[in-house]
């Protein structure tokens, strides 16, 4: 089955694991667009995966605050991470205006935004290993 249409938070942690390793790589290559591009898809299926741990129905969303605040309905550490989400909602958006110029996100950015989510993520990890 593909990991969009899965209920199975086993194979949506698989497949963030190996995107949150993509967030890394294109940092320590300086590409702020691709980092920011990879920070929102890891986002998103790290919480997925925690949501259809408790039985949430799959939704076609792909927006990381949308599913934070679903993911707050289960935890309140979940709420620290609402603004950090809400950055990196729109962080898919600077891969395709690079392509024009018009990109103004950098590696602090992406950095930064990575730094906040990460306790929610490695938490979300640790509950789901």
């Amino acid at each position: 089955m593909l990991p969009e249409k899965s209920q199975y938070p086993a194979d949506w942690m698989r497949v963030a694991d190996k995107d949150w390793k993509r967030v890394r790589q294109a940092l320590e290559d300086g590409d702020a667009e691709e980092a920011g591009f990879w920070l929102q898809r890891t986002t998103e299926k790290y919480l997925k995966a925690y949501l259809l741990s408790k039985g949430w129905t799959l939704r076609r969303v792909h927006d990381p605050e949308v599913l934070v605040n679903e993911a707050t309905h289960y935890r309140r550490d979940a709420s620290g991470s609402v603004l950090a989400c809400r950055r990196i909602s729109g962080y898919h958006f600077a891969e395709w205006y690079s392509l024009i110029g018009g990109s103004l996100l950098t590696v602090e950015d992406v950095l930064e935004s990575r730094d906040d989510i990460e306790p929610l993520i490695e938490s979300i990890r640790r509950e789901l290993s």
